[in-house]
């Protein structure tokens, strides 16, 4: 490895300048912006004396809008000296002036009939707000089916919802709900599908319900502020409302959308009668404060870091503001996330990352506007991500994640069609303090660089098919000097970007989309063959002539790009076929996510559906989808073909099943680095029931098997069981479990190996795991806005390695010549580690077996005490043990885990919602 060398002054950059720089960038930004201003749907049950209504739309062609405008047309009435209170109880006297919106149809169970219950939805404004009132009829003897909890969790209580393309555009909406039981619920729908939803979308707005003998009542209150629309002086806002009664197993709609189609805001009625309302600039400010405490039950007297109690303290704000009518600016200094969920547990034995997904609030909300399709370009889990330097020091203060100093977004989309997603954020450089045991010294060292992460994606929609094409971007910039041993670690900087484009025909029933990206990562020599050699890209591979391991190189380029087309609407016959690519070079992962690179892909798929109600079923689906890989020597990676099938039975229950096949191929990562090695045959199922989503009770099981010609196997069970009383109790229990052998199980790679392996011992063993972990949730609801919900797993996982070997003497074999055989010898010594002995050559392999308990959960309080102001307590526990053992693990371990040592971690939170304008 040659020592770094210098980069060009172009590309130097003092800390003063590099922190004038990115307060710059992000304020450019934020200004840039202002001046360019499935889930699975609910399935329920119904009478078997019904099954002879028959849909209205049973056999019309599904394919093309209808050219006369929609009929559906509702108005909103403006208050003028009157007011609305907002009690639930609609005996204002502009409710009895506003015309109601009655005439709904089913979607389930039977599409298209009429409702046995009458819905009566009515809309009047002020300056501020938009008010909704609806009545909910209900026969005498019929009951209401509702649940207390917390916003957003309606579960399978009745409700209404309604829907508004504030834009008018035919592509986004907003979505505002009440349960019978007063939970609201809101989401946005960032394309035009239903069942596409943003539940980040948390506005302050309010809602009220009552009953009576006949009906359940709603009213809802939504500031304009917290809306984004044109500035036009006379609105049209697309509209849409559902009402679910799970009793009934029925789902209502104002303006059905078939089974049969696609298309959500795209084929909504209108909200005519709103005029002369103004957007505001719609500034909230949050202070916050918090403080937190962390106790350790192993802890150790003699660390100087550790007090017994760890008090920490700290203050923040966020900060939002309207841009005009379309854009919005949202602000955050010092962020605070301690009221989010830790990471579950795992042993990750793969080359690769674990994937967790975003918890965190500022990038959750709006976080659809930073993402486009294909390449995830944008990861937000790198942004405050865990320091990349480490410490080998006994007691050290190592940060558990990078401080945020800032960060804004601008996120909105403009009358014309045009959408705009832009962030940017400062990290912190940080620093670990180490505790000398000799000396009693206590010394810091860096160990992760101030740092500049920035996103853009803008999109414009065209054409009456709604068809977008769009641009995404990212950059990543560190204070990095030549002399700074981190810049043998990350990248200075980081580029990535492309193009992309959504062809709509036919209503969307036909669709042809793609992207074309590319990427660019430049640093020190040291980082950058850091990044040739890493999981994603492999270089180093010694057969492989179409990438070359440079050490001097400080810089690396790649592309990628992505062609699709696909029927997605039809009365049966649905289709696709996709060819993708990504280079050897291409490089994402300093502000994205890529786990390998060199591939070139492509997959097709037919599915048959039918989905008018048959003597048996419901509804089902059947599905043939065959794909393959190469890299970019010609090497043939992979290549299956999979058949699945869905039903949904008379009852409600859904069953899935699913078999696929995988031929011998080779594998160019197998050996981490080295030659290729040859894969079996795989075949592997799945089959999967679950029950009535309408029933407070509620159930789903899966099981799952994996052979391969190989040896190995895998078997596979989880299940989900979840009550949810009428009443404020929510339970839910999640087991799972697996047992599994796999035959080529990497080890190391030691010197010494023959000339057909490239002089290196490629090692691998056989290991038996076993999982068990359960995941349990226990809520409560005092009120929709006060809460006490119970998170917690206790987890096991054990490993057993045995027959071990090295990839036999063969170009592209896929055999091992196993240790004790053909000359050589193994033999386990005390400690469990083995001594092998080849020929003249002697080596040792450590112990891998394993047995890992792991106990996580997480007990939070949260009072919204004023609207949009919220208040967290938090208990944490994080407890774990991992040990050498063989022994195979059972339910008593997911048990002992609770008992393993750990650390308990308190806070409080408390956030208070200003808006000023």
């Amino acid at each position: 490895m040659t020592p770094p060398s210098s980069l060009p002054a172009t590309l130097a950059v003092r800390p003063a300048q590099f922190r004038s720089s990115l307060l710059l960038l992000a304020l450019h930004t934020a200004l840039a912006c202002t001046v360019t201003a499935r889930p699975v749907p609910h399935r329920w049950e119904r009478d078997m004396e019904r099954c002879s209504i028959q849909s209205q739309d049973a056999g019309a062609p599904s394919f093309r809008r209808a050219d006369p405008p929609n009929p559906h047309a509702a108005n909103a009435v403006r208050l003028t000296s009157e007011s609305v209170t907002l009690d639930g109880r609609l005996d204002e006297a502009v409710w009895k002036k506003a015309v109601p919106v009655e005439n709904f149809v089913q979607k389930e169970p039977i599409e298209g009939a009429k409702p046995r219950e009458r819905t009566e939805v009515r809309f009047c404004y002020d300056g501020s707000s938009l008010y909704i009132g609806a009545r909910m009829h209900t026969r005498p003897s019929g009951s209401v089916q509702s649940t207390l909890s917390r916003r957003d969790n309606a579960g399978n209580s009745e409700r209404v919802l309604i829907s508004l393309d504030t834009y008018f555009d035919k592509l986004t909406a907003y979505t505002f709900g009440v349960t019978a039981s007063g939970v609201r619920i809101d989401y946005y729908h960032h394309e035009d599908e239903e069942f596409s939803r943003d539940y980040s979308f948390d506005p302050v707005w309010e809602a009220a319900v009552t009953r009576d003998d006949s009906s359940w009542i709603a009213e809802m209150r939504i500031p304009f502020s917290q809306l984004r629309f044109s500035g036009s002086i006379a609105q049209i806002w697309g509209l849409n409302i559902n009402r679910y009664i799970p009793t009934e197993n029925e789902d209502l709609y104002w303006v059905l959308v078939p089974k049969k189609q696609t298309g959500w805001a795209s084929r909504f009625g209108t909200l005519n009668g709103i005029r002369g309302i103004r957007s505001s600039y719609r500034i909230e400010i949050v202070p916050y404060l918090a403080g937190s405490s962390t106790l350790r039950d192993d802890r150790d007297h003699r660390n100087p870091f550790d007090d017994g109690s760890n008090l920490r303290g700290r203050a923040g704000l966020d900060y939002k503001m309207g841009l005009g009518p379309n854009l919005t600016l949202d602000a955050s200094i010092n962020p605070d996330f301690g009221q989010v969920e830790a990471d579950p547990a795992e042993v990750n034995l793969s080359a690769y990352e674990t994937i967790f997904s975003e918890r965190r609030p500022f990038f959750i909300e709006g976080s659809r506007l930073l993402q486009g399709p294909g390449m995830s370009y944008f990861y937000s889990r790198r942004i405050g991500a865990a320091p990349h330097g480490g410490s080998a020091a006994r007691y050290t203060d190592m940060p558990t994640s990078t401080s945020i100093l800032g960060a804004a977004k601008v996120t909105g989309r403009l009358r014309s069609g045009f959408s705009i997603g832009a962030l940017s954020a400062v990290t912190s450089p940080e620093d670990v303090r180490e505790f000398d045991t000799l000396s009693g010294q206590v010394t810091s060292r860096r160990v992760e660089p101030l740092a500049g992460f920035g996103v853009l994606r803008a999109q414009q929609q065209f054409g009456a098919d709604a068809s977008t094409a769009g641009l995404m971007f990212t950059g990543v910039q560190r204070d990095l000097r030549d002399s700074d041993p981190l810049a043998h670690l990350l990248n200075r900087q980081a580029l990535a970007g492309g193009a992309d484009f959504n062809l709509r025909f036919d209503g969307g029933a036909y669709v042809l989309n793609g992207y074309l990206g590319a990427s660019h990562v430049s640093g020190a020599p040291a980082a950058l063959l850091r990044v040739q050699t890493s999981s994603a890209h492999f270089f180093q591979r010694p057969d492989a002539p179409h990438v070359r391991l440079d050490t001097n190189r400080t810089s690396l380029s790649g592309f990628c790009g992505m062609l699709q087309f696909a029927k997605n609407s039809g009365e049966h016959w649905l289709w696709g076929g996709q060819i993708s690519t990504e280079s050897p070079g291409f490089e994402i992962n300093d502000a994205g996510l890529l786990l390998a690179s060199d591939d070139i892909a492509g997959w097709g798929n037919i599915q048959y559906r039918e989905t008018a109600p048959r003597t048996l079923l419901r509804s089902y689906s059947i599905d043939l989808a065959v794909g393959g890989g190469w890299n970019y020597g010609g090497i043939r990676q992979y290549a299956d073909a999979e058949v699945s099938a869905t039903a949904m039975l008379w009852n409600y229950w859904n069953a899935a099943l699913r078999l696929e096949h995988g031929i011998s191929a080779l594998s160019d990562d197998l050996t981490r680095g080295g030659p290729l090695m040859g894969t079996p045959a795989v075949t592997s199922g799945s089959l999967s029931l679950s029950g009535n989503y309408a029933m407070p009770a509620q159930w789903s099981l899966a099981l799952g098997l994996i052979r391969d010609d190989l040896g190995g196997w895998s078997v596979s069970a989880s299940g989900k069981a979840s009550y949810r009383p009428e009443g404020q109790w929510e339970l839910s229990i999640e087991p799972r479990w697996s047992h599994s052998v796999n035959p080529r199980q990497y080890i190391a790679a030691l010197p010494g190996g023959a000339a057909a392996t490239f002089g290196t011992r490629y090692v691998f063993s056989s290991i038996e795991r076993g999982k068990l972990a359960l995941t349990l949730r226990c809520n409560y609801a005092f009120t929709p806005d006060l809460t006490l919900e119970l998170y917690a797993e206790p987890y096991a996982e054990s490993g057993r390695f045995f027959a071990y070997g090295e990839l036999a003497a063969a170009a592209r074999s896929r055999d091992l010549r196993s240790y004790g055989t053909d000359g050589s010898t193994i033999t386990r010594r005390d400690d469990g580690s083995f001594l092998v002995t080849d020929g003249p050559a002697a080596f040792s392999l450590r112990n891998q077996d394993f047995r890992y308990l792991s106990f996580r959960s997480n007990l939070v309080m949260r009072w919204e005490w004023m609207r949009g102001s919220t208040l967290f307590l938090v208990w944490q526990q994080d407890r774990g043990l991992f040990e050498a053992s063989d022994a195979l693990i059972g339910p008593r371990d997911t048990f002992d885990s609770i008992g393993a040592k750990g650390a308990n971690f308190f806070a409080l939170k408390v956030s208070y919602w200003l808006p000023v304008g």
